[in-house]
């Protein structure tokens, strides 16, 4: 709790694409501006893949509640390539957070999956039960069970030590502050960045793949929204 009585949110990767979601939601929810206060977290405020590091930030906020959101992400091309780092420094940034809400004593953990974390080969639709029911696209297997693991330990920590750990797994997200990096981004700011630069060039606006693929997409604000309701009311 804070010293005006309003429990403590701490968000992780509190300055991306989702953290700005939920700062632009919650300036304006009134439940949030009369009893919660939100310290929304960057690579400044320290280095979580370090415990030390890690356990000082919780010591100095005490938060009430976490969502945890903060990892090592890129697109396709770099996740190819960086196999072994997406996995390492993503498990050592997850173990990290959950160990410190745990000897906080977090009322409650909320963390972001991904939808990498699907099998590969699967059945549609799918749902969260298909999670561990074959191995992910080899393209982004370290991201992927990296992401994993955030599910399997948060029950485990659940069942060991009775802490409140939930994940979530919204599908492709986007929205203001993504990466518009055409290398190194997401689906839509990159087609973004490429229709712009293709305009400026006035060259044809050139798009990866078949086209026959669907895709789902949901706005950043819009999965802050059900990330707060979550935090709030899903146990």
């Amino acid at each position: 709790m804070s010293k005006n009585n309003k429990k403590v949110v701490l968000v992780t990767g509190g300055t991306g694409l989702v953290g700005k979601g939920i700062e632009d939601f919650t300036s304006t929810d009134p439940i949030a501006t009369e009893t919660e206060t939100y310290i929304f977290l960057s690579s400044k405020d320290g280095d979580l893949r370090d415990k030390a590091q890690t356990y000082a930030i919780f010591e100095k906020y005490r938060p009430a509640m976490v969502i945890h959101l903060a990892a090592l992400v890129g697109g396709l091309f770099r996740n190819m390539k960086e196999k072994v780092e997406f996995y390492r420094e993503n498990v050592l940034i997850n173990d990290n957070v959950m160990e410190a809400c745990k000897d906080h004593k977090v009322e409650k953990l909320v963390s972001c999956l991904s939808t990498c974390v699907f099998p590969d080969k699967t059945t549609y639709p799918i749902d969260e039960s298909m999670i561990h029911n074959g191995p992910p696209h080899a393209s982004n297997e370290g991201y992927a069970y990296a992401k994993r693991m955030l599910d399997v330990m948060s029950r485990c920590y659940k069942e060991e030590y009775g802490c409140n750990f939930t994940s979530i797994i919204p599908t492709n997200i986007y929205g203001p502050h993504d990466n518009f990096n055409v290398q190194d981004g997401h689906v839509i700011p990159g087609l973004i960045h490429k229709c712009y630069n293709a305009e400026q060039a006035g060259t044809d606006f050139t798009i990866w793949g078949s086209g026959k693929p669907l895709r789902q997409f949901i706005y950043s604000r819009d999965l802050a929204e059900l990330i707060v309701w979550t935090m709030r009311e899903y146990h």
